[in-house]
């Protein structure tokens, strides 16, 4: 697993950088030597914030942290990965190294049981064109994390969302 450590507005001293490294590659039984990961490190209102994020054979296992120190943030964040790596294992056998599976977890004395079904609900509208503001003055007003719009100046179909420090943020869909 190729690990890439980056600090926000911070150093990252080689000790953490060590730790991070070390508690990572007890993850390599799930995955190829192809995979990436990328270790964010940032400070905010005195708590330590750290962000993981694995991608492995089109996969993305994430998990976002915030603690005391960074040991607690790491130790949670790892936990948080191998966690959702176990709740979905039978459909990532087809995804992860083969074997990945093979070896048994560590007993938590945790029961997960594994999603069923994905889809509970189905829903369908219209999509009205219209401009970027009015769509996140519609998600507010419906009190949503997201609204699904189509852009009435560049003709796609558009998602804004409202990110974690109160901004907001686009998704625009592109044809291949």
């Amino acid at each position: 697993m190729k690990v890439t450590i980056v600090g926000r507005q911070m150093n990252v001293w080689d000790e953490m950088k060590s730790a991070i490294e070390a508690k990572l590659s007890k993850l390599d039984k799930y995955f190829s030597d192809e995979c990436s990961a990328t270790a964010t490190l940032s400070t905010s209102r005195n708590q330590k914030r750290l962000e993981i994020t694995i991608v492995a054979s089109g996969t993305i296992f994430r998990s976002e942290v915030e603690d005391e120190t960074f040991r607690n943030a790491l130790d949670r964040a790892v936990y948080l990965i191998e966690r959702q790596i176990r709740k979905n294992k039978t459909r990532l056998s087809k995804r992860l190294r083969s074997g990945a599976f093979d070896q048994g977890f560590a007993d938590t004395g945790e029961e997960l049981e594994e999603d069923k079904e994905f889809i509970i609900r189905r829903k369908s509208f219209t999509l009205k064109p219209m401009s970027e503001e009015e769509a996140i003055m519609q998600m507010n007003l419906l009190g949503h994390e997201f609204f699904v719009f189509k852009n009435d100046e560049t003709e796609q179909v558009s998602v804004v969302y409202k990110r974690h420090d109160n901004t907001y943020g686009i998704i625009s869909a592109e044809e291949e």
